[in-house]
């Protein structure tokens, strides 16, 4: 048996649109004005994502609670074991007291906060994007920059606004080829197309993310540093991603950013150090506690540790990180991941929804199998596993006993239950939009735009995104759409396919799931609401922004001899 999706069930374009929109509504007022506990609103989400499947798209009872019940074991796994463990080496790190020597030799290669966060925010956190994605580096960058001392709300936002240029090339390129997979067009190809494409934003990201935290003649006193790490990142993502393909443009773009700013802080440093306290507020203050907790990560200027520290102690500071990396790059290799999945990668195909649901044109092409539904249980080659083995690794080369390790890890699982309650609530809303066809009458409506498209269709990628909280779910849901659309304007298919991913990272800073994660790596769990507002208007801009771009590409010389055919 097989249910067929209806894209306008309510005959009215204009109705059905506003009726698919409704779960989105709900859950962002509910997070941003409302102020409710954002594992309420997901839920909340959830309920009213199920009644406009069951009661206006008709969708059936049992393939709507399988639906919720698989983004919700997808959101637990690999997602939300990814952000535990994390959070589990953090917090060993913490419980050694390491952050103050980690602190003081970051100060010293960059004493300006500016320089900070386009160092780590930036440049290091497209190295993680790189290798894990998945949150992994809004999670890593935004518990370093609360411990070099900015607020909770500048070091979620912060994190998130310079986790955009490398998102589509994240986890080894996996946006990219899944897009292949849907949609036949040669991976290779998009990969050229979207490196003519997020260049431009690299350049512009490091610029932007320091504007957004010291205003912009606080960004003019660093615009070397950002101009370095934008140039750096931006050639290589350009060559690798064009001679190459997909698997490796955000490593070693990451790498030469990293590697040519500190550089340059070799030469050259600001004028004068930022002070972090002029961008804190009153508000800012009261809201660093969230509710239920008896204190927040400390917002003043880090202290300096009372002797100067050796190249030993500073080594053995970085160690846990570096071994994370080790491993994370280890674990995404191919050989690698092969092997480990030879151990044991049951898949499951899900009971009531696995070849059910039915896409029909125009989303779909009309000979289109039904949508599949497997839950891939790969515990040994998860990203999460080698996280957790490179926390076990550095909790034994830190001193800890098996026991004591044990104990922060259940401590650290009760840290992040509402976390993971919520990213589970998240991914089963995300389930329900996808599978009843909500999501597809709300790309359709912007797809409906005539020589507007390449407009409109970034904007698709951008709301993809957002919905799913995973570029690569983005070009799954809208990826054959983008294609077909581009085929009948007479628009490069390689174009609108890139345009989905590209437009899709801007969509990263606001996803409920990202938003989540950086909450809960910064201790400010409860004030989702608070980092939405802070990073909404960026990710619109530079959304629209990629619209415009690809606009370009499509009909205005020189930018359409960029253009992959």
């Amino acid at each position: 048996m097989t249910w067929a999706q209806h894209y306008d069930p309510l005959g009215n374009v204009f109705a059905s649109t506003l009726v698919a929109a409704t779960p989105v509504v709900v859950l962002l007022v509910s997070i941003a004005f409302l102020k409710i506990r954002i594992h309420f609103a997901a839920l909340l989400g959830l309920g009213v994502a199920l009644a406009v499947a069951l009661g206006v798209y008709g969708m059936p009872v049992p393939v709507a609670g399988a639906t919720a019940l698989y983004g919700a074991a997808f959101g637990l796994f690999p997602i939300g074991w990814i952000i535990l463990n994390i959070i589990f080496l953090y917090q060993l790190t913490v419980e050694r007291g390491l952050f103050a020597a980690l602190r003081d030799s970051l100060a010293k290669v960059a004493p300006d906060p500016r320089v900070q966060v386009i160092l780590i925010a930036f440049s290091f956190g497209a190295f993680i994007e790189g290798m894990a994605g998945f949150g992994a580096p809004v999670a890593i960058t935004g518990a370093i920059l609360i411990q070099l001392g900015f607020r909770p709300l500048h070091a979620s936002g912060l994190a998130l606004i310079a986790n955009t240029a490398p998102v589509a090339f994240g986890s080894l390129g996996i946006p990219i080829t899944t897009l292949e997979l849907v949609t036949d067009l040669d991976a290779l190809k998009v990969s050229a197309m979207v490196g003519r494409q997020l260049p431009f934003f690299s350049l512009l990201v490091p610029f932007w993310v320091v504007a957004a935290f010291a205003g912009f003649r606080g960004m003019l006193g660093v615009w070397p540093a950002a101009l370095t790490a934008g140039v750096a990142f931006a050639v290589p993502q350009f060559l690798v991603s064009n001679f190459h393909g997909p698997w490796l443009v955000d490593i070693i773009s990451g790498a030469c950013s990293i590697g040519a700013t500190v550089g340059l802080l070799r030469c050259w440093q600001p004028k004068s150090v930022w002070p972090l306290q002029a961008n804190t507020s009153t508000k800012d203050a009261l809201d660093s506690t969230p509710a239920g907790s008896s204190s927040a990560p400390s917002a003043s200027a880090p202290k300096p540790v009372a002797s100067p520290q050796s190249r030993r102690q500073i080594l053995y500071a970085w160690m846990p990180w570096a071994i994370l990396t080790a491993f994370i790059l280890c674990w995404g290799l191919p050989p690698v991941k092969s092997a480990l999945n030879r151990l044991g990668a049951p898949k499951f195909a899900v009971p009531q929804l696995h070849h059910v649901v039915q896409r029909v044109p125009p989303v779909a092409p009309p000979d289109a199998p039904p949508e599949g539904a497997e839950f891939l249980l790969n515990f040994f080659s998860a990203t999460g596993t080698g996280i957790l083995t490179a926390a076990i690794v550095a909790g034994f080369a830190m001193g800890f006993s098996p026991r004591r390790m044990l104990r922060i890890y259940g401590q650290t699982l009760w840290r992040v239950r509402f976390s993971l309650l919520t990213i589970a609530g998240m991914l089963a809303l995300g389930n329900v939009t996808k599978y009843s066809g909500t999501d597809a009458t709300l790309g359709l409506a912007l797809a409906r735009t005539g020589l507007l498209y390449p407009f409109f269709g970034t904007l698709l990628g951008w709301l993809g995104v957002a919905l799913t909280g995973s570029d690569t779910a983005s070009n799954v849901l809208f990826g054959s759409l983008q294609k077909i659309t581009a085929e009948q304007a007479g628009l490069s298919p390689f174009l609108m396919g890139a345009a989905n991913s590209a437009g899709g990272v801007m969509g990263k800073m606001i996803d409920a799931q990202s938003i989540v994660v950086a909450s809960t790596a910064t201790s400010w769990y409860g004030h989702e609401g608070s980092i939405l507002r802070y990073v909404f208007f960026h990710s619109v801009a530079l959304a629209v922004l990629m619209g415009f771009l690809v606009a370009l590409q499509a009909y205005v010389w020189p930018f359409s001899v960029l253009v992959v055919h």
